[in-house]
């Protein structure tokens, strides 16, 4: 199943936190990373008095079912510090499965596709980095969704994400 993830961390090093957790997502059983995108800086959406976050969005295939991975991203959270103070709150890892397939889920802890993901450039213009032709289930492509949220700043950090060998 190809499946897409938006990472974000706006504490600590952003940077170093979505550098391992690409890691550990490439490292999770029954996951295979297949490629991530730039990261890139925004500001804080919600709770907007805390430091800008890092995003990024990455492309895995698996065997895991949606929940499966809702479990994997919720472990990597915690592994990496992830405390949930508030709704929005600073976070030191924000990891949501965005797009499970074509599949949709509307249940109490996972709804996909993540149901802000075309009202968010954050996630918007990592994804289509990395997928230009996605579509998202019962909206349509996701490109046609850019200009909605054009006025929200993106700025790409120069560095391509990198994993280390």
């Amino acid at each position: 199943m190809k499946i897409f993830v938006a990472l974000g961390a706006n504490l600590g090093d952003p940077i170093a936190q979505l550098n391992t957790a690409l890691a550990s997502l490439a490292a999770w059983p029954k996951m295979t990373l297949v490629r991530s995108s730039s990261f890139y800086r925004s500001a804080a959406v919600g709770y907007t008095q805390q430091p800008d976050f890092v995003n990024a969005v990455c492309e895995i295939d698996t065997e895991l079912t949606a929940l499966e991975v809702l479990a994997a991203l919720l472990s990597i959270e915690t592994q990496n510090g992830r405390a949930r103070e508030f709704k929005n709150s600073p976070r030191t890892l924000d990891l949501d499965l965005i797009l499970y397939g074509q599949a949709q889920y509307d249940l109490a802890n996972l709804q996909v596709p993540h149901p802000r993901m075309h009202q968010r450039a954050f996630v918007l213009q990592p994804l289509l980095e990395i997928a230009p032709e996605i579509e998202i289930p019962q909206l349509g492509p996701a490109k046609h969704f850019l200009a909605t949220v054009a006025e929200q700043v993106l700025t790409r950090i120069p560095q391509k994400a990198t994993l280390a060998a």
